[in-house]
């Protein structure tokens, strides 16, 4: 018997439960499902985008976050790359410029994808891509 599964969400930990919130809801326009308080201090909260789901909770619960982020573990994340699907690739490279995101101009990948990559304010790669013979 096969298991029927529906969807996905992967859990990333955050380290800056606010300033995630406003890289993935407010600049990737993801919406909040779910959230273990009020406001954007919370220790974890769900979201959706299109079909896309994410939760994120902090590494550190309130009375226990470090003044700094530990350098090691944001290196750590460099092997870990979320995929996004993207139709609009140009719009989105021009809203992320104007949302104060550090990228490189969209490129073809070797896979014949258009593609732009940039990170998260933990250190997790996002590449935003779409088949260049289905662009619009």
């Amino acid at each position: 018997m096969a298991i029927k599964i529906e969807g996905m969400a992967p859990l990333l930990q955050v380290y800056d439960m606010p300033k995630s919130l406003w890289f993935y809801r407010d600049v990737l326009g993801f919406k909040v499902m779910q959230s273990a308080g009020e406001g954007d201090d919370v220790d974890w909260v769900s979201l959706h985008a299109n079909g896309a789901d994410l939760m994120l909770n902090t590494l550190y619960e309130q009375p226990q976050r470090p003044e700094e982020p530990d350098p090691q573990r944001m290196d750590a994340h460099k092997d870990t790359v979320i995929f996004f699907g993207c139709p609009n690739l140009d719009e989105a490279y021009h809203h992320l410029l104007s949302n104060g995101i550090r990228l490189q101009e969209p490129e073809i990948t070797g896979y014949g994808w258009k593609a732009i990559n940039f990170y998260d304010p933990d250190g997790y790669q996002i590449c935003m891509h779409w088949p260049v013979s289905e662009e619009g």
